[in-house]
C-alpha cells in the first residue's frame, strides 16, 4: 500500500524521503509491477505532491523523487516559470486532484538562467522565456549576477507568484491544506534540497 500522506509537511517529507533512495541508489520504482500500475492509473490519478519543474533533461522528476506512475503532478517549463498556464495546471492539480504540496524546484547550471542573464539575441521564441526570470536577475545583482543566486532568487519569486496570481492556491495555503515551497534539484549531486523562505515584508 502506497503512503498517502495526511498533511502538507508529510507531502514534502514524502517526496524529499524519495529523493534520498534516489541518491543512495536504493530507488525501489524499479521494483514496481508496471503492468499493475497502468491498469490502477488508467481512469484514475491520486498524485500526493505538484513540482514546478525545469523542462531540462537532466531534470527526470519522477526519477529523482523515486515516484512512480500517478504518484507526482508534474509541470515543466524552461526556467520553471510559472506562466499562465503553467499556474492554471497547478490549480487543477490543487483544486481536483487535492494534491497537498506544490514543490518549485530550479536547478544548478539552468540553461534557460544563463541565457536570461546574458540576454543574447536567440531564435524563434525562445527570448520569450527571459522575461520571467528577470525579477531575479536584478534582485540578484543585474547583468553580473551570479547564474546560481538567480536560480535561487527565481525559485523564491515562483513561490511568491504561485501563492499571489491564484485565489485557488492562495485559499489552500491560508487554510494550512497546502504548503507551496521552495527547492533546489543539484544535477550533479542529485539532491533535491529545500530552499529557506523568503520572510514576508511588513506591512
Amino acid at each position: 500500500m502506497e503512503a498517502v500522506p495526511d498533511t502538507p509537511d508529510d507531502a514534502i517529507a514524502l517526496a524529499l524521503a524519495g529523493n534520498r533512495r534516489f541518491v543512495e541508489g536504493q530507488s525501489t520504482v524499479y521494483h514496481q509491477d508496471m503492468d499493475l500500475l497502468h491498469a490502477q492509473t488508467a481512469d484514475h490519478q491520486h498524485p500526493f505532491v505538484a513540482i514546478l519543474a525545469c523542462a531540462d533533461s537532466r531534470v527526470p522528476v519522477g526519477l529523482v523523487l523515486d515516484e512512480h506512475i500517478g504518484r507526482v503532478f508534474v509541470t515543466r517549463i524552461a526556467g520553471n516559470t510559472a506562466s499562465t498556464e503553467v499556474i492554471a495546471s497547478l490549480e487543477y492539480a490543487v483544486a481536483i486532484l487535492g494534491v497537498k504540496a506544490i514543490i518549485v524546484m530550479g536547478h544548478t547550471n539552468c540553461g534557460a538562467i544563463k541565457a536570461a542573464i546574458r540576454n543574447d539575441e536567440v531564435p524563434g521564441q525562445i527570448s520569450a522565456l527571459f522575461a520571467g526570470i528577470l525579477p531575479a536577475i536584478s534582485l540578484a545583482g543585474g547583468d553580473d549576477a551570479d547564474p546560481g543566486e538567480v536560480t535561487r532568487q527565481h525559485v523564491l519569486n515562483q513561490v511568491g507568484v504561485l501563492t499571489h496570481a491564484s485565489t485557488v492556491i492562495d485559499s489552500r495555503v491560508k487554510d494550512g491544506s497546502l504548503k507551496v515551497v521552495p527547492a533546489l534539484y543539484d544535477v550533479a549531486s542529485g539532491v533535491v534540497a529545500l530552499l529557506p523562505e523568503r520572510a514576508p515584508r511588513a506591512g
